[in-house]
C-alpha cells in the first residue's frame, strides 16, 4: 500500500495513512470500519449502536475477519453526565476481553477508565470539541486527541471555533499525537491539517456515500446533492450543539428551541436517535436529526470506500505538487 506520509498518527495506529474514519452512530458497523482498517485507516465502530453487549461482542468479531487482522477500535461516545442505566463500565470490560488494542471516546472525561484501560494495553483516542477540553485530557493521561472544528458534523461545541485555527492552536499546544477533523473532506484538507501541524485528520461526513455504509441509497443520493449550507446548527439551547442536515426535522427542532428554549421533554421526540435511524432505514431525509458537516459538499459520488481514498491520495499529490511549483517559483523570483 502506498504511504504518502509517515506521522506520528501512522505510526502510533500502525497504518499506512494519517486517517481516522471516526464513529458515526449506528453507521459505523463492521463492514464499513473493516473497510477503512483494509484501506489504511483507523476505524471505530461505535458502541452505541448496538442495543446490547452481545451484539457488540459480535460485531467486533466479525469486524476483526473483515479487516483481515488490520487495527481497528471501538468507540465509546459517553453522555456528557451519568445516567441511571449506562452501561459504560461494561463496555469497556467487554472490549478488554475481545483484545481490541484501540479506544475513541468523546462526550465526558475518560479519567475513570484509563487506569483499567491502560493496564489492559489498550490506547485511548479522546475528542473533543476546544482546544482547551484538548489539554485537559492530555493533563489526564489520554495517548492520542482529535479536536474537531465547527465544520464538523455531529457535536461541534459551544464555542464554533473554526477547523484551521482549532489545528493551529492545537498544534502549538498538545504534545501528544493529535487529530483535526471539521470540514475535511479533499486530499488538499490532508496536506493542509499536516502543515498547520496536525498528525492526522478524522473523517466521517466525506465518507457517508461509501457502499460500506448500510444507510439507504436515497439517503446517500441526499448528500450528493447537498452543498456547503445544507447544514443547520442546534441544540445549542441545550448546550449540546448538533450540526445536522437541513430537512424538516431540522427547522422543527430550530422552532422549538424559539418557542420553548432547552426544553428536553419537548425536544426529545425529534432529537431521539431511533428518528435518525429510521431514515437511514428507509432513506426518507426529512426526518431525524441526520449529523452531517459542510464536507458534505465533498461527497459527490456513492463508490467503495477504497475509491474514496484513493482519490483522496491523488488529491494530496496535487496538492503537494502545487505546494512544489509555488515553492520553485518563489525561489525563482528571489535569485532573479
Amino acid at each position: 500500500m502506498n504511504r504518502l506520509f509517515k506521522t506520528r498518527v501512522t505510526e502510533f495506529f500502525g497504518i499506512p495513512r494519517p486517517i481516522v474514519a471516526s464513529g458515526m452512530q449506528w453507521l459505523s458497523t463492521a463492514d464499513y470500519v473493516g473497510a477503512a482498517a483494509r484501506c489504511g485507516m483507523m476505524g471505530f465502530i461505535t458502541a452505541g449502536s448496538f442495543p446490547d453487549l452481545a451484539g457488540l461482542r459480535d460485531e467486533i468479531r466479525r469486524c476483526r475477519v473483515i479487516a483481515e487482522r488490520r487495527p481497528f477500535g471501538v468507540n465509546v461516545s459517553m453522555l456528557p453526565k451519568l445516567v441511571e442505566g449506562e452501561k459504560t463500565e461494561r463496555i469497556f470490560d467487554l472490549i478488554i476481553e475481545e483484545g481490541v488494542r484501540f479506544v475513541e471516546t468523546a462526550g465526558r472525561s475518560p479519567e475513570a477508565y484509563l487506569p483499567r484501560l491502560h493496564g489492559a494495553g489498550i490506547k485511548v483516542l479522546h475528542k473533543v470539541p476546544a482546544v482547551k477540553y484538548a489539554l485537559k485530557a492530555q493533563a489526564l493521561g489520554v495517548d492520542a486527541v482529535t479536536v474537531v472544528g465547527a465544520e464538523c458534523g455531529g457535536h461541534p461545541g459551544m464555542e464554533l471555533v473554526g477547523t484551521m485555527v482549532q489545528a493551529a492552536v492545537a498544534a502549538r499546544e498538545i504534545d501528544i499525537p493529535l487529530i483535526i477533523g471539521g470540514g475535511i473532506g479533499t486530499g488538499a484538507h490532508i496536506v493542509a491539517a499536516l502543515a498547520l501541524g496536525a498528525d492526522g485528520v478524522a473523517i466521517g461526513t466525506r465518507f457517508l456515500v461509501a457502499e460500506e455504509i448500510w444507510a439507504h441509497r436515497s439517503y446517500k443520493e441526499r448528500l450528493i446533492r447537498a452543498d456547503e449550507t445544507d447544514t443547520m446548527l442546534l441544540l445549542q439551547s441545550l448546550r449540546n450543539t448538533l450540526r445536522a442536515l437541513r430537512n424538516d426535522t431540522a427547522h422543527k427542532i430550530r422552532q422549538l428551541e424559539e418557542l420553548h428554549g432547552g426544553n428536553l421533554e419537548v425536544l426529545m421526540p425529534h432529537i431521539s436517535g431511533k428518528a435518525g435511524r429510521k431514515a437511514y432505514e428507509t432513506g426518507d431525509t426529512s426526518i431525524g436529526a441526520l449529523a452531517a458537516g459542510q464536507a458534505v459538499a465533498f461527497a459527490d459520488r456513492i463508490e467503495p470506500l477504497a475509491a474514496i481514498v484513493e482519490r483522496l491520495d491523488a488529491e494530496a499529490r496535487r496538492a503537494m505538487e502545487r505546494l512544489d511549483r509555488l515553492g520553485g517559483l518563489g525561489l525563482r523570483q528571489k535569485d532573479g
